[in-house]
Parts: structure tokens; C-alpha cells; sequence
């Protein structure tokens, strides 16, 4: 079944990218401000870009993941413990400061009709509408991994009980052939994949952004901003694939995906930039919907299934100083990623 999921995601994934520039194109009334342009130098900017990026996003998805091999990095260990609060405070931030905010821009543009994208404010419904959707995602889908998973080991009782004729409940080889799933280690699972999905969302968009980008003054604080989020937002991703105890392709999949979707969204801008048009309407619905819907899922999974969840773990609340240093470490990723804001 999670095979099945993923080749789902996978494939919504690539008919998001493959689709998304078709509705940029067109013609607007608006007027397009003027920016210093130099498209040459734009170029190898762009095309320093892609592999910056890149190597940024791979390197913070993997510092997580490096608790296989460094003892300090393990999830059960304070160290992890205060990274992962960091990358919280990322997350949240980029949700509340970085996405919905370019989602209200997109949907109250003066590019669109005053009615209905002035009169209602859309990208609260939206982001709303999201976070209960994946709330309401979160429950159904553990609940069926959960129950996947113990039919699956009932199936294997039964099986193994007629292969041996013993009708014990359990036999302790059953048991060190396939160990139960914890329901921590399920929710992981879940919270893992959703919010790979909420962060991919938002990196096609901004990649394109970067891409059809002619003004080298304009990129240039981009890319470095870009650099910091792919970072950062790599650490809270890798952390949470890290305590999902995945198989070792299923976590090379995830992390590749994280690492290449904003290079991907950066090259199909460079491809779109002469027929690109940032004012078109059909455009600016699309971006700031899916926006919209990222802002939600983002907020959703930092306050709910990662704060809210670590920060009222017993061992957070019996050791002062793991509070106090979580609580730093928190704030301190919400207030670095805000301060990003000001290039992107």
C-alpha cells in the first residue's frame, strides 16, 4: 500500500510540474515592472543555481540521517531533539511568513477581476480548507496503516500456524521475523510523506520564480535566500524521514525528491522565460491556490504533528534544560527563516 501511494504522489507530482507552466503563459493589462535586464548573466546565475540548490537541499536532507552512523545525531538524543526544533521553527515560519503571504499577493492581485479575488479572502479559505484536509488525511491514512499493518501480521500468525500446527497466539520467531510497527513510528511515516508534499508544492513555485528571472540583481539575494530554505527545510524533512524507519530506497526516493524539485522548478523557468508572463491571470489563480494549500499543510504539520507532539513528549518536560535549549533553538529557526523574508 505505500508503494501504491507513492507511485500516486509521484505521478501528481509530475503532472504538477509538467502542467504548471502551460498556465503561465498569455497576455495581462497589468503592467510589468521595470527590472534592469541582462539575460546572459542571468543565465550562469541561474544555471549556478540548479546545482547550488541542489547540493544545499541534499546536504540538509541528509544531516539528519546521519544518526545511522554518528551516535550523537540518534532520534533519541537531545542533540536531535534540539536540531529538530530548529527545523521546526523553519517550517512553521515558512508557512506563516514565506508562502501564505506570497499566496494573499497571488489571489488579490490587481491583475485579477475585483470580483470575487478582492471581495473574499480566498487564501484564508484555502489554507485553511488544507490544513483540515490533511488533518483529516493524517487520521484516515495511520488508521489504515495502522490496521494494514496488524492484518498483515495477523495473516502471518495464521499462516505460520498451520504450517507448524502450534496454536499459540505468538511464537517469539514470528515476532524477530517481522517486529511490530510502533503507532509513532506509522504517524512518522505519514507526517514524513505529507509534509514532503506541502514543502515540493511550494519549491516548484519558487523555482520557476528564480527561473524566469532576467535581473541578475534580483537573483542573486534570491539564490542565496533559496540556499538557507533548502537547508533548512531539508534538516525537518530529514529528520522526520529519519524516525520514520523506512527502508533505505524508500528514504534515497524522498530525499532525492526534496533535493531536486526546486532545480527542476528553476530549469522549467529558464525554459519559459521569453513567454512567460507574471501578471497572467489563469497564472497567478494556480500559483496562489497551490500557495494557499502549502501554507496550510506547512502550518498544520510544524504546530500539530511536530511541535505540539515533541514539546509535550515527557522527556521534554521532566529535563529544564532540554527545554530551555529546544525552546532557543525553536525560536531562533522561526526568527532566521522570517529574516530571510526580506530577499525572498
Amino acid at each position: 500500500m505505500v508503494d501504491v501511494k507513492q507511485t500516486r504522489f509521484v505521478a501528481f507530482l509530475c503532472c504538477f510540474v509538467v502542467l504548471f507552466p502551460s498556465v503561465v503563459l498569455g497576455g495581462c493589462t497589468c503592467e510589468t515592472k521595470e527590472r534592469s535586464r541582462n539575460e546572459p548573466v542571468a543565465l550562469k546565475y541561474k544555471v549556478v543555481a540548479i546545482v547550488w540548490v541542489f547540493l544545499a537541499g541534499a546536504m540538509g536532507v541528509s544531516f539528519p540521517l546521519l544518526g545511522k552512523t554518528i551516535d550523537a545525531l540518534r532520534p533519541e538524543r537531545n542533540v536531535f531533539f534540539v536540531i529538530k526544533a530548529f527545523a521546526s521553527g523553519v517550517i512553521l515560519s515558512t508557512g506563516f511568513i514565506h508562502v501564505f503571504p506570497d499566496a494573499t499577493r497571488y489571489l488579490t492581485s490587481p491583475c485579477l477581476d475585483d470580483y470575487p479575488w478582492r471581495k473574499f479572502p480566498f487564501a484564508g479559505l484555502v489554507a485553511m480548507v488544507s490544513a483540515i484536509a490533511t488533518l483529516m488525511a493524517d487520521v484516515f491514512v495511520t488508521s489504515h496503516y495502522s490496521n494494514s499493518h496488524l492484518n498483515d501480521i495477523t495473516r502471518q500468525v495464521s499462516r505460520d500456524e498451520e504450517r507448524t500446527g502450534v496454536n499459540e497466539h505468538v511464537n517469539p520467531s514470528i515476532s524477530m521475523s517481522q517486529p511490530p510497527i510502533s503507532s509513532e513510528v506509522i504517524r512518522y511515516r505519514v507526517l514524513s510523506q505529507v509534509l514532503e508534499f506541502g514543502v515540493l508544492v511550494h519549491s516548484v513555485i519558487i523555482g520557476i520564480a528564480l527561473g524566469t528571472s532576467d535581473d541578475p540583481k534580483q537573483i542573486k539575494p534570491l539564490l542565496a535566500a533559496l540556499t538557507v530554505h533548502q537547508v533548512f527545510e531539508g534538516v525537518g524533512i530529514g529528520g522526520c524521514i529519519s524516525q520514520a524507519q523506512l527502508p533505505a530506497w524508500n528514504v534515497a526516493i524522498m530525499s532525492v525528491f526534496f533535493s531536486v524539485t526546486t532545480p527542476v522548478g528553476i530549469g522549467i523557468g529558464i525554459v519559459i522565460t521569453d513567454i512567460y508572463d507574471e501578471n497572467n491571470p489563469e497564472a497567478l489563480i494556480i500559483q496562489g491556490i497551490f500557495s494557499a494549500a502549502s501554507a496550510g499543510i506547512l502550518i498544520y504539520m510544524a504546530l500539530v504533528n511536530l511541535l505540539a507532539v515533541d514539546f509535550m513528549n515527557p522527556k521534554f518536560l521532566n529535563n529544564r534544560i532540554l527545554k530551555v535549549s529546544a525552546s532557543v533553538s525553536l525560536l531562533l529557526g522561526a526568527g532566521l527563516m522570517s529574516y530571510m523574508a526580506i530577499w525572498a
